[in-house]
């Protein structure tokens, strides 16, 4: 395997699927399906998922709500389907373990360094939920922090589109990907990979990034094995 440790960011508005709000069940059992497949590889997972499924705060504020209150919502969206990727993942056979940045037992466990790697070592996927517990930052900020606190190799950003593009790919015929991709070269381009907080937490920590389509089932597991999936952004 390419790695021994990942923290795996996914996209809380692809949990919905074709569907316009929620979770979709036959999304997160490929999901699960995916991660079983890579913790049966012997690599350890650790999680980190979005909540724009559900709620997002940034667009709350846009209507109306208090930011700070927008994004405590978001932050409990984000364990919503911290808990449904749970059950779905022990139903599929695999240990599974949501750790929560925000106080909240019998929810979930709060949220340790030491605890998520203990857990991790003993084969669990760990999901920390939650994002930061801080409002202002996003679920990316939340995965380059978890990251970086859990000592992965890597973080794997899971999305819809498969990889980083000169521009947007589903606007822009003519984007063309990128296979590897340095820090500096995002930042010159002014490419949109993660906001600027996660992303400069991964660089200053040396956490390189890969973006891939996580919606492809079998993907995770073929960049797992070495394969070039994705992009690569490089420390």
């Amino acid at each position: 395997m390419a790695y021994r440790r990942i923290l795996l960011k996914l996209s809380g508005e692809s949990l919905q699927g074709e569907q316009k709000y929620g979770l979709s069940p036959e999304v997160l059992r490929s999901y699960a399906e995916q991660i079983g497949a890579a913790v049966a590889s012997g690599v350890q997972v650790g999680i980190v998922i979005g909540g724009g499924n559900i709620f997002r705060g940034m667009t709350g504020a846009r209507r109306g709500f208090d930011r700070v209150k927008g994004d405590q919502m978001g932050m409990l969206a984000t364990i919503i389907n911290s808990l449904a990727l749970q059950s779905m993942l022990e139903d599929c056979g695999v240990k599974a373990k949501v750790l929560t940045s925000i106080r909240m037992e019998p929810v979930g466990e709060y949220f340790s360094k030491a605890r998520a790697i203990e857990y991790l070592e003993a084969g669990y996927v760990v999901i920390i939920g939650g994002g930061t517990s801080n409002p202002y930052f996003t679920t990316d900020s939340a995965a380059a922090l978890r990251g970086i606190e859990i000592e992965a190799d890597v973080l794997l950003k899971g999305t819809r589109v498969d990889g980083i593009y000169t521009a947007d790919p589903e606007k822009d015929p003519a984007a063309v990907k990128f296979d590897e991709i340095t820090f500096e070269e995002v930042l010159d381009r002014r490419l949109k990979v993660m906001d600027l907080t996660a992303f400069t937490l991964c660089r200053e920590n040396g956490l390189g990034i890969v973006v891939f389509d996580m919606d492809t089932p079998g993907n995770l597991g073929r960049l797992l094995a070495g394969e070039k999936i994705g992009t690569r952004v490089k420390p």
